[in-house]
């Protein structure tokens, strides 16, 4: 036996964690239990009819692989039918069988997130309950995880992939649901052939710490989205067709799974360095705007406009910085900050940000004064032309080397 037994006494269920979707990095273990190497959660809900068959197989598979001490732990939607008792039950002779059964929370995705929470291997995995997923497979992933791979995903779009007895009616929405995630994260979707997965594993540091959030089934593009997957392994498998009992799957799945992506979509802008920046230039082209024209419109004070420009454009670099410092690339910043490195930074952001000022005053002239262009037009052509150089330089040298 490769698994360190649960403490003697009659099976009981685990306690549900609760609180935010996060996945801590490491799980405090006392009452003798060791740490272990890997977790394989299974989500279940309406499974009385497949969970004893799974649980043996599974655990036979895993048992088979050299060295690996495993848990497996049931996360059961209080399945009236009776699935996490028949998954309890198993437990007294399957001691690597650990059942978590919810009454507070339902679906997929924060079930799994909620296991993992529970977990105490370094290795975290999720597959289905219903033997859909070879069990075959899991060799190669875990091989592949301690080889080196930060995630290990089944695929059924790889060699040696593919699906048993799909009507083309479903498979056309596969692949549609496919294409929709590619056109709003093609960065995300992208980086696997298979991101509608149930059946994959990562290393525990992938996600720790990481603030999840997922909606309905798809549970992989939340963890390609906001965990930091670097090496990724894909693995062809044959999805089979389902033996007993109903699938899960319905209208409003789909309509989740839309709605995680629009979802990780703004989360994804919102954490976007390039769109922070630009952020705050807005802020940076309102004050620019507003004393420019105070002081050289005609109606107001009427001074020179290129004399207006480098003050209005100074008054922006200030708010700038300040927004920047905080916000921008505040994750630079050493922990030991001081008055003496704020006031560096503000030197160099100054020293940089003038390159992008002669740039554009020059262009707001040519604009202004050989094109005839309107004056707030021409501004604001001449603050985009610098901003792109403002970002890419402060990105490499104002921050990143100030900490």
């Amino acid at each position: 036996m490769t698994t360190q037994p649960i403490p003697s006494g009659p099976p009981a269920y685990c306690p549900v964690p609760s609180g935010p979707y996060v996945v801590p990095a490491s799980l405090g273990l006392d009452g003798g239990l060791d740490r272990i190497d890997f977790s394989l959660i299974l989500p279940t809900f309406q499974e009385a009819s497949n969970i004893r068959s799974t649980l043996a197989v599974v655990s036979e598979t895993l048992r088979g692989v050299a060295g690996l001490r495993f848990e497996i732990i049931v996360v059961d939607d209080n399945s009236p039918d009776g699935t996490a008792q028949l998954a309890l039950d198993q437990s007294a002779t399957l001691p690597e069988v650990r059942v978590i059964r919810r009454t507070e929370e339902a679906g997929l995705a924060t079930a799994v997130i909620r296991g993992w929470q529970a977990a105490r291997g370094e290795i975290l995995a999720v597959m289905d309950a219903d033997l859909q997923h070879p069990p075959a497979t899991l060799t190669q992933l875990v091989q592949a995880i301690r080889t080196g791979s930060d995630l290990a995903v089944a695929s059924r779009h790889v060699e040696e992939g593919g699906v048993s007895d799909w009507s083309l009616a479903r498979r056309i929405v596969s692949r549609t649901a496919q294409l929709i995630g590619l056109t709003l994260l093609p960065e995300v979707v992208g980086r696997v052939s298979d991101p509608m997965s149930g059946y994959f594993m990562l290393q525990r540091r992938v996600i720790a710490g990481k603030h999840l959030n997922p909606t309905g089934y798809k549970i992989l593009i939340e963890v390609l989205a906001r965990g930091s997957a670097g090496k990724v392994a894909e693995f062809g498998y044959v999805f089979r067709e389902r033996q007993e009992g109903q699938s899960k799957v319905s209208a409003a799945i789909y309509l989740q799974y839309v709605q995680h992506l629009l979802r990780l979509r703004l989360v994804l802008l919102q954490q976007s360095r390039f769109v922070r920046f630009c952020l705050v230039g807005l802020s940076g082209v309102a004050v620019d705007m507003l004393i420019l024209f105070l002081l050289s419109d005609p109606k107001m004070l009427a001074l020179g406009l290129t004399r207006s420009k480098i003050v209005a454009a100074e008054a922006a670099i200030v708010n700038n910085f300040l927004w920047n410092d905080a916000w921008t690339f505040s994750d630079l910043i050493g922990t030991k900050d001081s008055l003496r490195k704020k006031f560096h930074r503000f030197l160099k952001f100054n020293a940089i940000c003038f390159m992008g000022l002669v740039l554009s005053v020059a262009l707001l002239n040519i604009q202004f004064n050989w094109l005839g262009m309107n004056r707030y037009v021409a501004n604001a052509i001449a603050i985009l032309a610098a901003t792109f150089w403002n970002y890419q330089v402060n990105r490499s040298m104002g921050w990143r080397s100030s900490s």
